[in-house]
């Protein structure tokens, strides 16, 4: 590494020992309307402790509205509820049974949602909430949308039955259905479309959460049966589907909770850092931190990355495999984790927080590198394709180093391992 670059670096980076000096990264960020916190893995504990810590500032004293996350809907408003009652006493975890159930199913998810919920408790404004923005979750929103409607708008429930009894047969069983779409079937596209946009979108006309969550759920089934049938097109725009389906549900978050609404969002580097300052945009790739700046204006929306350079991580050899505390071996040279590993080697500070400005986006450190994204199917020997192309000061706002890192804490749950998992087939 060039000495210059890591003593420029030396001199901006912020030292972080306690949750005070996490100051300058929220000076940065708390006046944004969407705030988009990563990691590098799903598996680290220093990226969902930290996340925590800059989201429990937000909320508390900057006005966030909601935290949205990585995760199936139906599976997430347990936990809304949950941060919102005061007469539910069991967290719900149990809930989140689609592999692999650790990436929200972990005690640092659980010490925030506790935190969360005594914080709403304390207050006498509207509650924060915590959703879930991804696209797996078929069978079971068509479950929840149907036991929604049915407390809210019963006259709607057999129209909505008949919609969704194209998905009857497969009797809830996702692999079937994709096995289908395989063999050219024309799926159930049309009646999943038709059951939001002509009968809920058009006949429901209440302006609570009972009809968002039905309305969610509905776009869940739409954009869920669109996945699939990218998916096992073998098109890499499943991804696309997948990204586009989450900004839509942030969308439509930002205008369920009013004007003057303010986002987080947990999720992945890969799904929050600005696609355009990496390879993906060659691929023709796009990710919800890219379609929110472009959305919403670069001045609104802060992307904040993470990254370690050695350690552990909680991940799996293989898809639905066994959850396994794996070695995560020190960083390739010349990527961004071993270039902040010498800066921390020459300032004495393990971790540290960076800002970065336009200006840096020219700084030669800047310049593109690989960096580090591992996913919840991992393999320590083949980590060359681990590492994503990235303009790192283009790509986000601020940035967390860790110079070692070590593996999440997941809760013991049962797992259904007939669903297709979670984050399938990325792994991100």
């Amino acid at each position: 590494m060039i000495p210059e670059q890591i003593e420029e670096l030396k001199k901006r980076q912020t030292p972080l020992l306690r949750h005070q000096d996490l100051q300058d990264v929220i000076s940065h960020i708390k006046d944004r309307k969407v705030v988009m916190l990563g990691e590098a893995s799903h598996g680290t504990h220093e990226y969902y402790h930290w996340r925590a810590q800059i989201t429990q500032e937000l909320v508390s004293k900057h006005g966030f509205s909601f935290v949205a996350v990585e995760g199936d809907w139906p599976s997430c408003q347990y936990l809304d509820r949950y941060v919102r009652s005061s007469n539910l006493d069991k967290l719900p975890f149990a809930h989140f049974s689609r592999w692999p159930g650790w990436m929200w199913a972990n005690e640092e998810v659980r010490d925030f949602t506790t935190w969360l919920r005594s914080h709403n408790h304390l207050q006498n404004k509207k509650p924060v909430g915590f959703h879930g923005l991804d696209v797996y979750s078929l069978f079971e929103s068509i479950d929840a949308i149907v036991k929604t409607v049915g407390g809210i708008e019963p006259d709607l429930v057999a129209p909505l039955k008949e919609y969704y009894s194209c998905f009857a047969s497969y009797r809830h069983d996702e692999k079937k259905y994709v096995r289908d779409l395989m063999r050219n079937s024309k799926g159930c596209r049309e009646e999943a479309v038709s059951a939001l946009e002509d009968l809920l979108e058009k006949n429901m006309t209440r302006a609570d959460n009972a009809l968002f969550d039905a309305i969610q759920n509905a776009r869940v089934i739409k954009n869920a049966e669109k996945y699939y049938q990218a998916m096992t097109a073998f098109e890499d725009s499943s991804w696309n589907v997948r990204d586009r389906h989450m900004l839509e549900s942030l969308e439509a978050l930002l205008q369920h909770y009013g004007t003057d609404a303010k986002a987080i969002v947990w999720a992945h580097n890969t799904h929050i850092g600005d696609y355009r300052a990496t390879d993906m945009v060659i691929e023709g790739s796009v990710n919800i931190g890219g379609l929110a700046r472009e959305i919403f204006g670069e001045n609104n929306v802060a992307l904040v990355g993470f990254g370690s350079y050695q350690g552990s991580v909680i991940a799996s050899p293989a898809w639905a495999g066994p959850v396994r505390v794996m070695n995560l071996p020190q960083a390739q040279s010349g990527s961004y984790e071993d270039l902040f590993h010498q800066v921390a080697y020459a300032s004495g500070f393990k971790n540290f927080s960076l800002n970065f400005t336009k200006e840096d986006r020219t700084k030669s450190w800047a310049q593109s590198r690989g960096h580090r994204a591992v996913g919840v199917v991992y393999n320590p020997h083949h980590e060359r394709a681990n590492y994503v192309s990235t303009k790192i000061a283009e790509r986000y706002d601020s940035f967390l180093f860790f110079d070692e890192s070590r593996a999440l804490s997941p809760l013991r749950q049962e797992i259904d391992r007939s669903e297709i998992p979670e984050t399938f087939p990325s792994g991100l």
